[in-house]
């Protein structure tokens, strides 16, 4: 069974700092391109950062873009988010998927497409 599995999320003030985990389970992340994803109540969701299955190109929104920053170890079968200077509006809840990397870039920059791969979200608030 394919399983991915977020975690790190939690209840941060404004300028602090955390970092999510996205861990597979049944199936290797070396060959799959990995994407996190948030949605707020009442938005749509939005591709926040990917990265690529070879590790060599990466995405980030830019309205996250030097403050987040997504890495993979695959030796650890999991991927990272790490969010730094977070702001209220980061407060959403945040998903992670695997996919091939073309289907993958395209749903995270485009937000065009579908994947089936998907974790079950991790609620991230910034508030004081």
């Amino acid at each position: 069974q394919l399983q991915l599995v977020e975690s790190g999320g939690g209840l941060v003030q404004p300028g602090g700092s955390l970092r999510l985990s996205c861990t597979a389970s049944g199936f290797t992340l070396d060959y799959y391109a990995i994407g996190w994803f948030r949605q707020a109540p009442g938005k749509e969701r939005e591709g926040v950062s990917c990265i690529s299955s070879s590790a060599k190109n990466t995405y980030y929104a830019d309205s996250v873009k030097g403050r987040f920053t997504i890495s993979r170890d695959n030796a650890k079968n999991t991927v990272y988010l790490q969010m730094n200077s977070l702001k209220p509006e980061d407060t959403a809840v945040y998903y992670c998927a695997a996919g091939g990397d073309a289907d993958l870039f395209k749903l995270c920059i485009l937000n065009s497409g579908e994947i089936p791969n998907w974790g079950q979200g991790t609620q991230v608030t910034v508030s004081s």
